[in-house]
């Protein structure tokens, strides 16, 4: 697994989402750095990322390496991202995820049928009111206020009721922003409008990334052919 070639790119993004030389341990395991510019989570957290059977973990202070370094070389990879499972070792006070990592080969996309749906640009107005109709988690967690794309919609009439577009990331990513309204969930909205969205990412030679918490999304993503290799997940540590 860890010369699949889609493991390799999608590893080579957070190698440079660290902010200092990394490796994923070529034989599995973990590898610790300090790093204050981390991407892989807020300001002065602990980032961990696991795909395939190795791990990169940041942390954001030096007094913090050893003692991180240590505990997490005894725990196996798939704990690594279990927040319980650290909670238990270490003075975990706050936890942002885990959420799935999943990719798309251009070879591996399985696009839904347009016809089902009219999947058509919209404007920044009706993306506006698309967020402003959902729970306030829910219109954070989809980020799709942020995405640098167009934006893909489904219609019922004059209002919007799906939505996907992508966001650029390092390393030529488009890191996928998805969200059906509540009442029309479960009818394959948002795979189409996420297959117009993959589509159009691999159309511009980019990596379609899949980041996702709940279980319905994540059956979206595979639907697509997106493959998971692992998860990310953010700590806040005690004093």
């Amino acid at each position: 697994m860890a010369h699949d070639p889609l493991l390799v790119q999608a590893r080579g993004i957070w190698l440079e989402m660290a902010g200092v030389p990394m490796a994923f341990p070529a034989d599995g395991g973990v590898d610790v750095a300090v790093s204050a510019g981390s991407r892989f989570c807020p300001p002065g957290w602990v980032g961990i990322v696991a795909l395939g059977d190795a791990t990169l973990v940041t942390v954001p202070a030096r007094n913090w390496a050893e003692t991180v370094r240590k505990v997490l070389l005894g725990l196996p990879v798939d704990a690594l991202t279990d927040a319980d499972r650290l909670r238990a070792v270490l003075p975990v006070v706050e936890v942002l995820g885990p959420a799935s990592l999943a990719y798309l080969d251009a070879d591996d996309f399985q696009p839904a049928g347009l016809d089902a749906a009219e999947v058509v640009p919209g404007e920044h107005a009706d993306l506006a009111r698309l967020l402003a109709s959902v729970m306030v988690d829910d219109a954070d967690e989809c980020g799709l206020a942020d995405i640098t794309s167009a934006p893909f919609v489904v219609r019922r009439g004059d209002r919007v009721v799906a939505a996907a577009g992508y966001r650029r990331w390092p390393g030529l990513v488009a890191h996928m922003c998805v969200l059906t309204t509540p009442d029309q969930r479960g009818r394959g909205l948002a795979r189409a409008v996420a297959s117009a969205a993959a589509a159009d990412a691999l159309a511009n030679h980019l990596l379609p990334q899949w980041r996702a918490r709940p279980e319905p999304s994540r059956r979206v993503a595979r639907a697509l052919g997106f493959r998971q290799f692992g998860a990310q997940l953010s700590i806040r540590i005690g004093t």
